[in-house]
């Protein structure tokens, strides 16, 4: 008896681990100069008033200039600025070279039969859709106002964000309905 009571709880703890595995297909985006999803603490910043750029070892790109009157927002030890509009609908992480953002956006191209919820535009103006998920981003959340972060001006209003980089003129015009490179 004790031998069937044992094979009897062998097939049930079976069967029962058997239903917890599973899968998800897809397939992920990244640039191997770029993480993925950064693991940073989960406070999240609020933005204060505006400061003088932090003293930097490095150089600003050349040709660089910060717009009069703009709030900076220092990047992490990453290199990153994260942010988030002040509708709390699109995040954006921005780096020297790129500005990645995600938002329920309306009028993306399809990937994969999915709507793209993400955008990025290089400091070249090289734009791209993807599917993805910034995760748990330290995000400073903007007010309607002018900002720049590592080499980018931010123009953040009611109608969407703008985001242009200092050195090359080129980015990208952010918001629900549209996105549009320049």
């Amino acid at each position: 008896m004790n031998g069937r009571m044992l094979l009897a709880c062998v097939l049930a703890a079976s069967a029962l681990l058997v239903g917890c595995q599973s899968s998800i297909e897809g397939r992920p985006t990244a640039s191997p100069q770029e993480p993925t999803e950064p693991s940073f603490p989960t406070s999240r910043p609020t933005p204060g008033r505006p400061t003088a750029a932090p003293p930097s070892t490095s150089k600003p790109p050349s040709g660089s200039v910060s717009p009069p009157g703009a709030e900076v927002l220092p990047p992490a030890e990453s290199g990153y600025v994260f942010i988030e509009t002040k509708s709390g609908l699109t995040r954006c992480q921005i780096s020297a070279q790129s500005v990645g953002c995600e938002a329920p956006f309306t009028n993306t191209p399809m990937q994969d039969g999915i709507r793209a919820n993400g955008v990025e535009v290089t400091a070249d103006g090289e734009m791209s859709f993807i599917v993805g998920n910034l995760g748990d981003i330290p995000a400073v959340t903007l007010d309607y106002r002018t900002y720049e972060a590592v080499g980018w001006t931010i123009d953040a209003t009611e109608a969407g964000t703008r985001f242009t980089n200092q050195r090359t003129g080129h980015g990208m015009f952010v918001s629900i309905e549209k996105v549009e490179s320049f």
